[in-house]
């Protein structure tokens, strides 16, 4: 139809497989430094959602890891996102 606008949704997750089709071959990968604690996917799944709902680094809801504590730092996702 002319005039009508269809909304398309912005993602806040990405499935494995999304990611490993159409992000990852976007990214760089560090060599230096100690392994990532954290998958590549998760962490861009985190930048998905911080975006998405335009909240503050400090207020995103990042999940406990099996020690009670997040399971990554939000200056870490910050990073991840200037890089």
């Amino acid at each position: 139809m002319i005039g009508s606008r269809h909304r398309q949704a912005i993602p806040t997750k990405l499935s494995l497989e999304q990611f490993e089709q159409f992000v990852l071959p976007h990214l760089s990968r560090d060599r230096r430094g100690p392994a990532p604690t954290l998958a590549l996917h998760t962490t861009f799944n985190y930048i998905l959602q911080m975006l998405y709902t335009g909240c503050q680094w400090k207020a995103l809801a990042i999940e406990m890891n099996a020690r009670g504590r997040p399971e990554i730092h939000y200056t870490r996702l910050y990073r991840a996102l200037r890089r």
